[in-house]
């Protein structure tokens, strides 16, 4: 009798252990990615820039913008123009707009990609709102800038002669931070 409580104690233990395991590996999952992905380059992710643009190229480059919620954020996300044509080297900016639909206080935050892929490490972001929270009221909106620029190394690889066009997307997710109390709800 007394080894089968100790069995049960140890798969107990384990279990337990393994619960705490993976919910901790589901709180780090988004800043893990974005490390991957910026240390890798993985799924699109580009390079934040340090300084400014270099030259600017005759090349020109048009950027789509693409925006996406998840299933779970009661947001409207979209961004404020759907395209901009610049020169390679050019910095250009942009806007896209958030709005809490919801009767509550919401935090989200966005993870980015660029396609295609082998034009990601190209395209340089100076400012922008990726993996910073946002927390909208009920019905706020918000604008939010990016400013980025193509890196005019891009024309020094001949593989990459045939892109003309990058899309930025963004996908924004509620934080657990997000889930209001439900003192924080509208009565």
């Amino acid at each position: 009798m007394k080894r089968l409580q100790d069995k049960n104690a140890r798969t107990a233990l384990f279990a337990g252990i393994a619960a705490v395991t993976m919910v901790g590996a589901a709180f780090a999952s988004v800043p893990l990615y974005s490390l991957f992905c910026q240390v890798t380059g993985y799924g699109g992710t580009t390079r934040v820039a340090v300084g400014e643009a270099g030259a600017v190229l005759d090349r020109e480059v048009t950027i789509l913008f693409d925006a996406n919620t998840s299933r779970d954020i009661p947001w409207e996300f979209q961004p404020v123009q759907r395209s901009l044509t610049l020169n390679v080297g050019e910095s250009g900016l942009a806007y896209y707009r958030a709005t809490n639909t919801s009767s509550r206080r919401v935090t989200g935050v966005a993870t980015y990609n660029v396609a295609p892929y082998k034009a990601a490490s190209y395209f340089s972001k100076i400012e922008c709102f990726c993996f910073t929270e946002q927390t909208l009221e009920p019905g706020e909106s918000i604008d939010m800038p990016v400013l980025f620029f193509v890196d005019p190394l891009i024309a020094e690889e001949p593989y990459l002669d045939d892109v003309h066009a990058i899309t930025l997307s963004y996908t924004f997710f509620e934080t657990d931070e997000a889930a209001s109390s439900p003192s924080d709800a509208a009565p």
